[in-house]
């Protein structure tokens, strides 16, 4: 399959990003979370945007939180998302919007036989109310956030809605019939609409030793990471209604703990830890998946909690520009949270500590961020590594320790 795009070589307003956690899911033990508000970042929005300028960030990873949007059946409270976009108005943020993070309206769950129907009546309200706001300029949407691993929380490890074990393939099925129906509606609304997937990239190994069976198997494990975006594309499940012309931007999350053996779940050290000699490089996966699709790729989510964080971003970067330098159109990478996140599950816990900015609570109540210094020091020594790879910029990269021109690669 060829794919030429003939718009705009990239349409993010930079190439590093920042996602702000936005899961509004009901966890393992049934309770809704709401991390817009638990992390402070709706009560500090100017001020959160505001801390991106140094680093020359200027596109963000936001939600609308769909259960807190429509908490009556086709009925739409817009207010907070309003809110959320003045901000990004008034601070110059190009904002990418999820319509489906982590969580759905109390009534429903991936198996409601009226989920894909009223995810594509969300779809198009959206639409209808962001334009009605913003008529100008191109909107960005991820459908539903990482499809795989969705359904494998909530349809095999009982995480969170619908609460089952051996549903996996199921929930896939049902979230993957709304996010076609929701596309659909998306382009039918805007037909200029950007589209942006977002699912694990993974790497799924044998053991040592494996027997040709367990090769077989881990193979095929492998190959299920592909199973949202083939369905998206019309490669398989065609009686969903996918098509290729609903891939656009390839997005991809990946962590520190998505390269795993396939028969006892253990995971590869990466090059910080003991390495393992099975761990694959990102720049080969970031090919992998380009080849199977051909279209531009974007790195949606990636971080690395506590003390590792500046040895992964580094990591990450030297990946990066080796991708590049194959000839993947690789356009952005988003650190992931931008800003520290409680745990879903256990929210009296400490913190990840997986952010840029850490999160302090100060005797008043309030979110103080910190911002971890090793990281920023970090993420500065990425952007001249990545810059370095793009053709043309290298004349550029004196300036990069200067905010403005971190807006580069």
């Amino acid at each position: 399959m060829t794919y030429v795009d003939n718009r705009s070589a990239s349409p993010f307003q930079s190439f590093w990003m920042g996602g702000y956690e936005c899961t509004d899911q009901q966890n393992c033990f049934g309770h809704r979370v709401d991390f817009l508000h638990l992390t402070g970042h709706y009560q500090q929005l100017d001020a959160d945007y505001e801390r991106l300028q140094p680093f020359g960030i200027g596109t963000v990873r936001e939600g609308i939180r769909w259960s807190q949007v429509e908490r009556t059946p086709y009925h739409y409270d817009w207010s907070t998302v309003a809110e959320l976009l003045a901000g990004g108005r008034r601070q110059g943020i190009q904002q990418l919007w999820d319509l489906c993070h982590f969580g759905y309206p109390d009534d429903l769950t991936p198996l409601h036989p009226m989920f894909a129907r009223r995810f594509a009546s969300l779809c198009r309200a959206f639409v209808d109310f962001y334009r009605s706001v913003r008529p100008e300029g191109e909107l960005i949407v991820t459908p539903i956030n990482e499809v795989s691993f969705m359904s494998w929380l909530g349809g095999d490890a009982r995480g969170t809605v619908p609460y089952c074990t051996g549903q996996g393939w199921q929930v896939k099925y049902g979230l993957m019939r709304a996010y076609i129906e929701g596309v659909a509606a998306l382009r039918e609304a805007d037909p200029n609409i950007r589209i942006l997937t977002t699912e694990p990239l993974v790497s799924i190994v044998p053991p040592p030793g494996a027997t040709a069976r367990q090769l077989r198997e881990a193979r095929q494990q492998h190959e299920y990471q592909y199973q949202a975006v083939d369905m998206l594309s019309g490669r398989i499940c065609p009686e969903l209604g996918g098509r290729p012309e609903y891939l656009d931007l390839l997005g991809f999350n990946y962590y520190y703990d998505n390269q795993w053996e396939c028969h006892s779940n253990a995971r590869l050290g990466w090059a910080n830890e003991a390495c393992d000699p099975r761990w694959r490089p990102l720049r080969s996966l970031l090919k992998e998946a380009y080849k199977r699709y051909h279209r531009p790729v974007v790195i949606t989510e990636t971080s690395h909690p506590l003390e590792h964080r500046p040895d992964w971003l580094r990591f990450v970067a030297a990946e990066c520009a080796a991708a590049i330098e194959a000839g993947v159109p690789l356009l952005g990478v988003c650190l992931y949270p931008i800003i520290d996140r409680p745990d879903w599950d256990h929210l009296d816990r400490p913190w990840h500590r997986s952010g840029l900015w850490d999160v302090e609570q100060r005797a008043d109540g309030t979110l103080e961020r910190v911002l971890y210094e090793p990281y920023a020091a970090a993420l500065r020594d990425a952007q001249q590594h990545v810059a370095a790879a793009v053709p043309g910029r290298t004349k550029q990269l004196s300036k990069a320790r200067n905010a403005p021109a971190l807006l580069l690669p």
